[in-house]
C-alpha cells in the first residue's frame, strides 16, 4: 500500500479552538479563540487565498505560470504568495510602505514580487495601481474585495469548523472587518444553522490604525460585504486593542496581532451584557509579525 502524505496546502484550516482562561474574569460565558495563525502562513488569509487560486483554475480563468496582482494590506499577500508557490504561479503584491517589514519580508520569502505605495495612498490607492497593472496587462487582479471565492471559503470550511467544535451552541461570533470575507461567509453559515446567533464585526475608531482592518470610504467598500449580515458594529480603539493583544500574550500565551486583540476586546465588552453565552473569536495571525512595532516591548 502506498501512503498518501499531505501537501502543505492540505494543512489550510482545521484550527484550534480554545479558551481563555484569565482574562475572561468571573462569568458565566464560555469566551473561545479561533487560532488563525496556525495556518501555514499564519494567518486567516490562507483559506481565501487557496480558494481564490484554486477556484479561478476550476473556472479555467488562470492556468501555472499565469502572473496574479493583489493589493494588501499583509496578510493576504503574504498568504496569497505562499499559495502561488505551492501552485507556480507570478505574484505581484501592492501593499502601503508603513506595513511591517515582516510582512514584507515574509511576501518576498516567498517569491512574491513587491510594489509599495506611500503611507497616504494607502488600501485605495495600491487597489487602483493594481487595477492600472491589470489594464495594462500585466496579470490577473483577484480582487479579494469583489471576489466570492473569499467568503464562500470560511462558508466552506471557518464557519463549519467552529460549529462543529462548538457542537452547536455558540451565540456569538466577533470578527475584525477588513476585506470582510471572513464575516461574510461565517455569518452566512452560523445564520443558516442557527439564525439567533448573533454575528459583531469590528472596526477602527476615527483616527486609530489598527493593522488589517479599516473604516472603509463608502466608494471602496468591499463589493462582499452585506451590513445585513453583521448584527453589530463595534468601534474599537488603538489603544484598547493594543492593550489587549499585549494582555493575551502576557497572560493567555496567545501571541497574536492588533486586529485579533481588538477582536478579543470586543468579546470582553459583550460578555458583561449577557450570561450563559458562548462566544467565538477569530485570532487573526500571530504575533511575530508586529515585533518590529514595538507593540511587545516591556514597558
Amino acid at each position: 500500500m502506498t501512503l498518501q502524505y499531505p501537501t502543505i496546502a492540505d494543512c489550510v484550516g482545521h484550527t484550534p479552538l480554545v479558551r481563555l482562561q484569565r482574562i475572561a474574569g468571573n462569568t458565566s460565558n464560555t469566551l473561545l479563540l479561533k487560532l488563525e495563525g496556525n495556518n501555514p502562513a499564519g494567518s486567516v488569509k490562507d483559506r481565501p487565498a487557496l480558494s481564490m487560486i484554486t477556484r479561478a483554475e476550476l473556472r479555467g480563468q488562470i492556468k501555472p505560470g499565469d502572473t496574479l496582482i493583489e493589493a494588501t494590506s499583509g496578510n493576504t499577500g503574504i498568504a496569497l504568495a505562499m499559495a502561488a508557490a505551492i501552485k507556480g504561479y507570478k505574484m505581484i503584491l501592492i501593499m502601503p510602505d508603513n506595513s511591517t517589514a515582516e510582512r514584507k519580508a515574509a511576501m518576498t520569502a516567498y517569491g512574491a514580487e513587491l510594489i509599495l505605495v506611500t503611507k497616504e495612498e494607502g488600501m485605495e490607492g495600491a487597489r487602483d495601481l493594481a487595477e492600472k497593472l491589470q489594464a495594462e496587462g500585466r496579470g490577473l487582479v483577484l480582487d479579494q474585495f469583489a471576489n466570492g471565492d473569499n467568503p464562500i471559503a470560511h462558508y466552506n470550511s471557518t464557519g463549519p469548523e467552529i460549529w462543529q467544535q462548538t457542537q452547536g451552541t455558540i451565540t456569538h461570533f466577533v470578527s475584525s472587518m477588513g476585506t470582510t470575507g471572513t464575516i461574510m461567509g461565517c455569518s452566512q453559515y452560523l445564520k443558516e444553522q442557527n439564525p439567533a446567533v448573533q454575528i459583531i464585526g469590528l472596526q477602527p475608531m476615527e483616527g486609530s490604525a489598527i493593522p488589517g482592518i479599516r473604516r472603509w470610504p463608502h466608494e471602496y467598500l468591499p463589493k462582499i460585504f452585506d451590513a445585513t449580515r453583521v448584527d453589530r458594529v463595534v468601534d474599537m480603539s488603538q489603544q484598547e486593542a493594543e492593550e489587549t493583544t499585549r494582555r493575551l500574550a502576557r497572560e493567555e500565551g496567545i501571541f497574536c496581532g492588533v486586529s485579533s486583540g481588538g477582536a478579543v476586546a470586543a468579546m470582553l465588552r459583550l460578555s458583561h451584557e449577557v450570561e450563559n453565552a458562548v462566544m467565538v473569536a477569530i485570532i487573526c495571525d500571530r504575533g511575530d509579525r508586529y515585533l518590529s512595532t514595538g507593540l511587545f516591548d516591556p514597558t
